[in-house]
């Protein structure tokens, strides 16, 4: 077998991994994160249906806490843009009236209303985003997750027009220059593509949860719980079924698979 041969096999074979190939995302980040967080943990974490969880009461237990979505900014390379009409952002606030529009019934506590509740890609089971784009760059993997392919994505933007949530971001300029520390092992994207949350898919890969879910547990809120909801002792299927949740715009028929315990 000639060297051409060898080397195209080789390139082959990785791509055939896929997204499970992502190299460690970063040796640290900032205080949420420990050193040993980022060491392989092993084997790759395996769910049918993975889901999260945010306990909205919890999260408003430490007002103005941000640990998630710093930790999750600074892990994935999110640039951080001052101009409202440029800012990319993976997971954010927003006013519970704003997210939750139609949530009004008896159960929902008057205490939230009004108040900042964390939003993010609700990685739907028929998520609108993945049946517009034209190139596949955005598509569900096996276990729920809406990935993307940034290197498909032609900036068309029928995906942002398709999501009901708001959870997509386009990159109206180059986003390098506003990273504020670069995270060499996790890609930085380019101008002219969407992006958005991937539910750590990275991470998942070398048997580590969600640095978002990370980050809020050593903040002491524990607000954030991430798991295989298939999996009927898996701490979110408990957890739906001892507490009352709400999941935004359900009537829409996109079956969200991020829950808000209110």
């Amino acid at each position: 077998m000639d060297e051409s041969r060898r080397s195209f096999l080789r390139i082959a074979g990785i791509s055939a991994l896929g997204v499970g190939w992502a190299v460690p995302v970063v040796a640290a980040v900032g205080k949420a994160f420990q050193s040993e967080t980022f060491e392989h943990a092993g084997q790759a974490l395996q769910g049918k249906r993975w889901a999260m969880v945010v306990d909205t009461q919890k999260c408003l237990r430490k007002e103005g806490c941000t640990a998630c979505i710093d930790a999750c900014h600074l892990a994935h390379n999110v640039p951080a843009i001052d101009n409202p009409l440029h800012e990319v952002k993976w997971i954010w606030k927003e006013k519970y009236d704003n997210a939750f529009p139609t949530e009004v019934h008896a159960n929902v506590s008057e205490t939230i209303k009004g108040k900042p509740v964390l939003v993010l890609c609700n990685h739907c089971s028929r998520p609108p985003c993945v049946r517009v784009c034209p190139t596949a760059a955005t598509f569900q993997r096996p276990d729920g997750i809406i990935a993307m392919d940034e290197h498909r994505c032609i900036g068309c933007r029928y995906c942002i027009a398709a999501c009901p949530y708001g959870a997509r971001s386009f990159n109206w300029k180059d986003p390098r220059p506003f990273i504020k520390k670069v995270v060499e092992e996790f890609p930085t994207r380019t101008k002219g593509v969407v992006e958005k949350c991937n539910f750590c898919q990275d991470r998942l890969a070398r048997g580590l949860g969600p640095a978002c879910v990370l980050a809020c547990q050593q903040a002491g809120v524990d607000a954030m719980v991430f798991g295989d909801l298939s999996n009927p002792d898996s701490e979110v299927a408990r957890i739906l079924r001892a507490r009352f949740t709400i999941r935004r715009k359900p009537a829409l028929g996109t079956s969200p698979h991020v829950f808000y315990v209110v």
